[in-house]
């Protein structure tokens, strides 16, 4: 692995991705191809743009020619694909986009490695290593056993749905045409850079403005929490050490309910604010600042339609055969996640305010 190709590397998870691996993977060069629809966002990498092995292409993964270009003129050996839309309820009001990103895109990327690949001559010697998700397997019940890397596809969102076509698409690609591929489906990812869409970005920032904290139907739904390092760790492992034509899910061992996730969060920053009085200063909306707690904003609506139940990932696939173990304890990772998010209130500003996506390049 020597020049790798990462789509979506300006998202959430593909640019804690990129991070990773500049730093720990000193002879690699990286190009980072994203559309920078609405969740990718350049400033994302601000910290490492000035990277001489980073290259940053703002393009399509649909373009085949731009692809193609890419893969040549830059002897890519190794992709790893993030770029998908992966909001659930943005594909139950607009799955279109969904089929387009996540399948076609998928497809399309795929065609132009083989392709491309297949020319070298050294077809064994690449690597296409495809990123998914826990909710392709659909929903557990409270006693079910976690998902295995052989448990049965049940998506039940048009996101889910277009997620495990892709799988499809790529688990097909390895045995029709010997393309040298891997995937990875991971659970609940958290960390720095997040979409303020998502669960714990979202409640944070409300907290901090003193907006209401929506929690669907009665909060009971139950995920399995991975920090995006840890994630992170565990796709570099699987770049280095799986086998081809293999899936690994990485997970990060721990079950929260929705409502006990978010009060654990109000906890935290309730305690951040008694310890820094500069808190309330600067966030005087927050009900912290008025004397009151975080907890106070949450605020029942109505339930996610066909809203999965429970997500529960056995990682003991990728533990046996690579080592991998996740690092954060969950309260840690919160505490140091919300700490990047104090820290960086110009960054969600900008995506609040939309400022962010005057960038291009």
């Amino acid at each position: 692995m020597n020049n790798l190709l990462i789509t979506g590397g300006a998202g959430f998870i593909g640019a804690n991705f990129v991070h990773t691996m500049l730093s720990t993977h000193q002879e690699l060069n990286l190009v980072v191809l994203d559309a920078l629809t609405y969740a990718g966002n350049l400033n994302n990498l601000t910290s490492v743009r000035e990277n001489p092995r980073l290259q940053f292409v703002h393009g399509d993964i649909c373009d085949q020619i731009l692809v193609e270009r890419l893969l040549e003129e830059n002897a890519i050996d190794t992709i790893v694909h993030f770029a998908a839309e992966s909001h659930v309820d943005r594909s139950i009001s607009g799955p279109d986009a969904f089929i387009q990103a996540n399948i076609v895109g998928t497809h399309r990327l795929l065609q132009v490695a083989r392709s491309v690949w297949e020319k070298s001559g050294k077809l064994e010697e690449k690597r296409f290593h495809h990123v998914s998700t826990d909710e392709v397997y659909g929903s557990l019940g409270p006693k079910d056993r976690p998902f295995t890397e052989t448990t049965p596809y049940a998506p039940n969102s048009p996101y889910a749905a277009s997620k495990a076509a892709s799988d499809h698409l790529v688990r097909a690609c390895f045995h029709t045409y010997g393309l040298p591929v891997t995937t990875s489906n991971c659970s609940n990812n958290y960390g720095p850079y997040q979409f303020p869409e998502k669960l714990l970005p979202l409640c944070l920032l409300n907290i901090l403005t003193g907006e209401p904290l929506p929690i669907y139907g009665d909060g009971q739904q139950i995920r399995d929490w991975l920090h995006v390092d840890d994630h992170s760790r565990g796709i570099a492992l699987i770049l280095d050490q799986g086998n081809p034509g293999e899936t690994y899910n990485i997970g990060g061992n721990n079950e929260w309910a929705n409502i006990d996730t978010v009060k654990l969060l109000c906890e935290i920053v309730d305690t951040l604010f008694k310890q820094d009085g500069v808190l309330s200063e600067k966030y005087p909306e927050s009900p912290v600042s008025k004397g009151g707690l975080s907890g106070n904003l949450i605020t029942f609506v109505t339930d996610r339609l066909g809203h999965d139940v429970r997500y529960a990932i056995n990682a003991g696939k990728i533990t046996r055969e690579l080592g991998y173990r996740p690092e954060h304890e969950f309260r840690d990772g919160l505490i140091k996640t919300v700490g990047w998010y104090l820290e960086n209130e110009s960054w969600w500003h900008a995506v609040r305010d939309g400022s962010y996506r005057n960038l291009t390049e």
